[in-house]
């Protein structure tokens, strides 16, 4: 009697508690379920606080005027929602985002919660270089993002090369990046002290993070750079991942670290440098962002998409909190976010060192 073969069973791969799976055509993405939850409220909220940045101010609009306006219908209130508020909020959730995305990244590879761009200097570098050339007389927005991303890349490569002792330790990354950022903020401050009077104040405004005055000049070309690096953004996402590996297991699977982690650097350093350009170095987004989504998301990386809209939503609520505070005084936007993030900087020093004592103990 002959025996007849048995087909052999299709394994089905393991997929990983907390994720569902997507399929789009033939293609199949993991999803993970809560950060896809924590995406959707913090779109909600962000959508929830644009209105009221658009409805609340020294005039209020109704909530349905603001609408017909942003969906470009006539309206009497198109002067004060879609001249004054509306560029100014767009330019704000652009920078958040990519200020949460940029300190994202920079965290990821640092693998600390320091490694943020206006902590280890890289906003300082963008400030420094940015404020020279205001000082020489250079204050045409055509030129100056491109010298604020010169900058920002410039204090990137001096801090990764005198952090580099075979290996990026994250330490000192974020030591030798503190040393940088003090030193480039005294170039800063000296730049400001021999320039002109009225430039030096333009200056002083810009390097505490503001949107007055931001339209739609500043939106625009911000808008095409983030969405020409978007691609890069993506890539940046699936990357993360074999990033956080040791690296013996990230070098048995054939990742190239090294051509990594330099790639997801100099994305940060760009979107940050992009940002400081169009509103000047806003402190502690990028350090509260990814910690925040990723506090929320409970994931083993950064979220990117959480960072961004955490970012985005951290500096609306703080623009229209330094809108009408002290009304009709409008605060810089730095300001804002500095009380928050600075007592959140102590904390997270004061809490990684108790951790380290009792991992000692």
């Amino acid at each position: 009697m002959s025996s007849v073969p048995c087909a052999p069973r299709r394994i089905r791969p393991i997929r990983p508690v907390g994720y569902a799976v997507v399929r789009v055509g033939r293609a199949a993405f993991l999803l993970h379920r809560r950060a896809a939850l924590v995406a959707l409220g913090l779109g909600v909220l962000l959508a929830a606080s644009c209105l009221a940045y658009l409805c609340v101010g020294e005039s209020y609009v109704q909530p349905v005027e603001a609408l017909k306006v942003v969906l470009g219908q006539p309206s009497a209130d198109e002067l004060v929602v879609g001249t004054l508020r509306e560029p100014r909020m767009v330019v704000g959730l652009l920078v958040g985002a990519a200020f949460g995305v940029a300190g994202g990244l920079i965290q990821t590879v640092a693998r600390n919660p320091l490694a943020s761009p206006d902590i280890i200097g890289i906003s300082h570098g963008a400030s420094a270089l940015t404020v020279g050339a205001m000082t020489f007389g250079v204050t045409s927005y055509a030129v100056l993002p491109y010298l604020s991303v010169i900058g920002g890349i410039a204090a990137a490569a001096l801090v990764y090369v005198f952090a580099w002792r075979g290996g990026l330790h994250a330490a000192r990354f974020v030591l030798i990046g503190i040393g940088f950022a003090i030193a480039l903020r005294s170039v800063t401050t000296l730049f400001m002290t021999k320039g002109d009077y009225l430039v030096a104040q333009q200056a002083q405004i810009w390097m505490t993070g503001s949107l007055n005055g931001r339209g739609w000049a500043e939106a625009d070309p911000l808008a095409l750079t983030l969405l020409v690096l978007l691609p890069c953004v993506f890539w940046a996402a699936r990357a993360q991942r074999s990033v956080a590996l040791d690296d013996d297991t990230a070098t048995a699977l054939g990742v190239r670290l090294g051509r990594v982690r330099l790639g997801l650097v100099l994305l940060g350093v760009v979107l940050a440098s992009v940002a400081t350009s169009a509103a000047g170095p806003v402190d502690f987004v990028a350090l509260l962002a990814p910690q925040i989504a990723r506090r929320m998301t409970r994931t083993a990386q950064i979220p990117l998409l959480c960072s961004a809209l955490m970012g985005a939503l951290i500096v609306v609520l703080a623009d229209l909190l330094a809108r009408r505070l002290f009304s009709p005084t409008e605060l810089p936007v730095g300001v804002l976010t500095a009380a928050v993030g600075a007592p959140y900087l102590i904390w997270l020093i004061v809490r990684s060192r108790s951790v380290r004592n009792g991992g000692t103990s």
